[in-house]
């Protein structure tokens, strides 16, 4: 083939013998992150499975499930007067909100203005492009907008920030005194959240198939609050050891 047809997309690899494997001489994920310059901080793997996990822990005792919203990667709509303005926590939780909007629809985005309650928990999972905007180190976005802590600590008043860096395993916690957010005490890797009779920490654990330290819900007993996911595998296995003590006391279980 003519070397000039060849498309500008594509390389050429060195021919060895024998052949050197792809991850030497092709670009590998870490060249190919899922950031791209001009929009820092977009999500790995890690930032799509772990507001999963807080979602699917996060039960309140004060509160019926159709009261409570928590979602992650969403837009968050907060200046009436820049309608276009908007901040797109990697997780937040509203309560007292109809978990449908209007009880009726799947939510497109978040628009304070018209829920007219604020998110009450907000969490960030930090990236090295977007950690001294997410942890209040600078006083504009590039685009000129307020940083994420501004709009969470002045103009949405979130009562708690959660920040987590997965690269250090870092857990960090504001909580909102005064109109400014102070730094909240970690204690065991955990942080309480009074109002709801609930904690947040870090746990070590398997979730979607992946070992690692993930951030979730803990009851006001500092028990783990299981994803539906473990609370039909417990049961099951509950069943199975009640099964085997009747086996055990020559029963069959399927004839009890």
């Amino acid at each position: 083939m003519d070397p000039k047809t060849i498309s500008p997309f594509k390389r050429s690899v060195e021919q060895t013998v024998p052949p050197r494997p792809a991850k030497e001489t092709l670009p590998t994920m870490y060249d190919l992150p899922s950031e791209f310059p001009e929009e820092p901080g977009l999500p790995d793997e890690f930032h799509y499975l772990q507001p999963q996990l807080l979602s699917a822990t996060l039960q309140l005792a004060k509160y019926a499930d159709d009261e409570i919203f928590s979602v992650g990667d969403m837009n968050i709509y907060y200046d009436v007067d820049h309608p276009l303005w908007h901040k797109r926590p990697d997780w937040f939780a509203v309560v007292g909100v109809p978990r449908l909007y209007e009880g009726q629809d799947l939510r497109l985005s978040y628009v304070v203005w018209q829920e007219r309650v604020n998110p009450f928990v907000v969490v960030e999972l930090l990236s090295p492009g977007t950690e001294k905007a997410d942890l209040g180190q600078t006083s504009r976005d590039e685009d000129g907008t307020p940083t994420k802590w501004e709009v969470y600590e002045q103009i949405l008043r979130i009562p708690y920030y959660i920040v987590f860096d997965r690269y250090t395993n870092r857990l960090r916690a504001f909580h909102l005194v005064g109109g400014h957010y102070q730094p909240m005490e970690i204690v065991d890797q955990r942080v309480a959240i009074s109002e709801w009779e609930v904690s947040i920490g870090v746990w070590q654990g398997t979730y979607r198939g992946i070992e690692r330290l993930w951030l979730r819900w803990f009851d006001a007993q500092d028990l783990l609050i299981p994803t539906p996911e473990e609370t039909v595998t417990a049961t099951s296995e509950k069943a199975e050891r009640l099964a085997q003590r009747l086996r055990d006391m020559g029963i069959d279980p399927d004839e009890v």
